[in-house]
Parts: structure tokens; C-alpha cells; sequence
């Protein structure tokens, strides 16, 4: 990666602004525009000058730290979500150097987790940490709805053209809500991760939403057509705290907590991961498990300890599983307990690697993708920014359309 750093008085940042063609003295320039909020209470836009360095244009300072950003580009408006639950609008000059406060809304009664507006509706869509979706009218700026759940709601997709909404939380659970003007009907409840929802991604042409957790892992929720069809992806070692899927090349991007990157390749055929099996004893060997006392009495023998073979899903003793092997086609991107029958029937190539690693060496806290020019910010708890050149990693400009640099 080619990447460009910065450093700030900054605990978190936020969020990127896709890049574009702008005239500026009547030359051609690609601009790439990064606004980020961060805990100094200010949001900033920085502009590409023609030197090729960052530098600052304007900054507004907000009554509350910012948690969480919005922009939409055509419109050039920015939501800015605050540690108070507030939301303040503002609309940006073309010429980027003016910044104009439109109004306050009052989403929510504790931070700001998500925000994300939709022009066709007039909706700005945003969650919270007082465990509610909540959705507004930007022409008045009155409050349409709100829907509750069990705990922190912490991430926040949505698809415009059918107003579904996928809201993550802490409880580790997904949940689709259908958002009509003043009421909203939940779909269904996606449960597969053991830990807390910490990003989501939803892709409206294959119908895909990606979801990433503190318990290290991946799933690909397949919504489209093989409802209830999920993929298990494990490659990080630390919680998932962002997740890009590019649509263009069937490549997902993920960013992990101890600053490791991620490239997957979806386009291939990939193995979902078994449910688990239960059973009161080895499924290989028969050996009873410590809490089937019966069966400890009648063979006079003492119980094992279960665990469970990752390709094929049977409860295993560890007699029975001492091997270890990595199986990227169902996502295993390094070495998982498999039971000994499984371990001899991997072949070499099926340990071939479907994701290339890269060290970010930073704590990212967030990432964003501008996906049209092939770049990335990632924001670190380290008070550092960078912005990387993704384009040797995710597709040459003929795949992809990325524009050349």
C-alpha cells in the first residue's frame, strides 16, 4: 500500500468523502475531500492542494464531541451525530471553504452510534445508544419514528429503495426493520455472531449484508436469494471494527481492531460452516462426555471435555481432534481444531489462502472506502490518519473503473 499519514490532537475520527473531479483555476485536479469529526468537538474539511499535501479549509466546533458523520455528496449535506444524542445539519459551499449550520435534530437521549440520510424520502436515519432506530423529516425536522431493542443499538445499514434497515447491537443480533412514514414492522432477526455487532455492510445488487464483531469474525448473510445461507469468514485476531464489500470485484475489505487489513475473495464458491452437533458423547470414539454420569458409571471411565471439529461440525473429544488446519474455503484463514478424519481428507491446495493480509500498524477505530478511485482512509485510536492506495490490492482500473492516479 501507498499511503499518506496525518497526525492530530485526536482520539477517534470518523469518516471520508469520496473523491471527485473538481475545476478549480480552470485546470482539472482530482481532489480527494476528507471531513472528519473527532473529539475536540470541531468537524474539519481538509483539501488537496496542488502540492499534493492536506491541509485545512474550515471547521465548525460542536456543543458535544461527535460519534458519528453522514455526508451525501450531490447534495453536499453533512449530519453529524454527538455524544448528547443531537444531530446538527450542515451544507457545505461548492467551493468547500463555507460551512452552514441548516438545524438541530433531537434523535436520540444518548450518543449517536449510525446516521445515514436518504434524499428520495427526506429521512435521516440514525441509532443509539439509548437502544433505538430513530428516523426524521429533514424538511421540518419533526421525529416520524422510533423502534427499541434490548441493547445498544451500535451500527446501522439501509437499503433506499425498499426502506429495510439493518441495525446491529451489543447483544451480538442483526434485526430488519421495514420503515414506513410513522411506523416500522420487524422482518426478522439475524443471530450468528458471539459478540457485539461492530460494522454491517449491505450491498443492494446481490443482496448481501456483511456483518462484522468483537468475537473476530465475519458473516456474510446471503438476503437475496438463498435466504438463511451464511458464510463464516475468520482471519483477524482481534474484534472487526469496519467492513467495505466492493461490488466490482467480489472483494470484501475488513479492518480489525490491532490494525491488521484484510482483502477477501468472494468470487468463489465457498463452503458454509456446519452447525454444530450435540451429543452426550465422542461421536468418534464413543467416550462419554463429563456430564454424561450414566455413561461414566456403567464403563467406569472418566468423562472428556467436548469440543468440536470446524468442517464438519460433530462433537469431538481431543483424543479424537489433535490436529489443526487452516480451510479457507469455508473461511478458515488460519488453523482451527478438525477432527483427525477431516485433517486427512484436506489436501494441500484446499490450505491455499483466499485473502491477502496486510499490517495496517495503527489501532484502527474506523475505516472508509472511496471505492470509484481505489483509496481508504483508516482512523486509529493512535490519534493518526491514513489514507491508502488500495489499487494494487482490490483491482487494476480496467476491472474495477478506477480512475488512474
Amino acid at each position: 500500500f501507498l499511503t499518506i499519514t496525518f497526525h492530530f490532537l485526536a482520539d477517534s475520527l470518523i469518516s471520508l468523502l469520496p473523491g471527485f473531479d473538481s475545476h478549480e483555476s480552470g485546470i482539472m485536479l482530482n481532489v480527494l475531500k476528507p471531513v472528519f469529526p473527532f473529539l475536540p468537538r470541531t468537524i474539519r474539511v481538509w483539501l488537496k492542494r496542488d502540492s499534493g499535501q492536506y491541509w485545512p479549509s474550515i471547521y465548525h466546533t460542536m456543543s458535544s464531541p461527535c460519534s458519528a458523520m453522514a455526508y451525501h455528496h450531490d447534495s453536499r449535506r453533512i449530519f453529524v451525530g454527538q455524544d448528547n444524542g443531537a444531530i446538527m445539519e450542515f451544507h457545505i459551499s461548492e467551493d468547500f471553504n463555507k460551512m452552514n449550520f441548516v438545524k438541530t435534530y433531537p434523535a436520540h437521549q444518548n450518543r449517536v452510534s449510525a446516521i445515514t440520510f436518504c434524499l428520495t424520502s427526506e429521512w435521516v436515519i440514525s441509532t443509539g445508544h439509548d437502544k433505538c432506530i430513530s428516523w426524521m423529516c429533514t424538511r421540518s425536522g419533526s421525529m416520524l419514528g422510533r423502534h427499541y431493542f434490548t441493547s445498544w443499538a451500535s451500527c446501522l445499514q439501509y437499503d433506499y429503495e425498499t426502506r429495510h434497515a439493518f441495525v446491529g447491537d451489543y447483544s451480538g443480533q442483526i434485526t430488519l426493520l421495514k420503515l414506513e412514514q410513522n411506523t416500522c414492522s420487524v422482518i426478522t432477526t439475524l443471530k450468528g455472531h458471539e459478540g457485539s455487532i461492530t460494522s454491517l455492510w449491505w450491498d443492494p445488487v446481490q443482496r448481501l449484508l456483511f456483518s462484522g464483531a468483537s468475537d473476530h469474525s465475519i458473516i456474510m448473510w446471503d438476503i437475496g436469494g438463498r435466504k438463511g445461507r451464511t458464510l463464516l469468514l475468520q482471519g483477524h485476531h482481534d474484534k472487526v471494527q469496519a467492513i467495505c464489500y466492493i461490488q466490482l470485484t467480489r472483494q470484501l475489505v475488513s479492518c480489525s481492531a490491532d490494525g491488521g487489513i484484510a482483502v477477501w475473495n468472494m468470487d468463489i464458491s465457498r463452503e458454509e460452516a456446519p452447525q454444530w452437533l450435540e451429543s452426550d458423547s465422542c461421536q468418534k470414539c464413543e467416550q462419554p462426555f463429563f456430564w454424561n454420569i450414566k455413561q461414566m458409571w456403567d464403563t467406569k471411565t472418566l468423562g472428556l471435555r467436548q469440543h468440536h471439529c470446524r468442517k464438519c461440525g460433530q462433537a469431538v473429544c481431543g483424543k479424537c481432534s489433535t490436529k489443526r488446519s487452516s480451510y479457507p474455503i469455508m473461511g478458515f484463514e488460519f488453523q482451527v481444531r478438525v477432527c483427525d478424519s477431516c485433517f486427512e481428507s484436506i489436501k494441500d491446495e484446499d490450505r491455499t489462502s483466499l485473502a491477502t493480509f496486510h499490517e495496517g500498524k495503527h489501532n484502527i477505530s474506523h475505516m472508509s472506502m472511496d471505492i470509484s478511485r481505489g483509496l481508504m482512509v483508516t482512523c486509529g485510536s493512535d490519534r493518526i490518519v491514513k489514507i491508502w492506495d488500495m489499487t494494487p490490492v482490490v483491482g487494476c482500473s480496467l476491472a474495477t473503473g478506477f480512475s488512474s492516479r
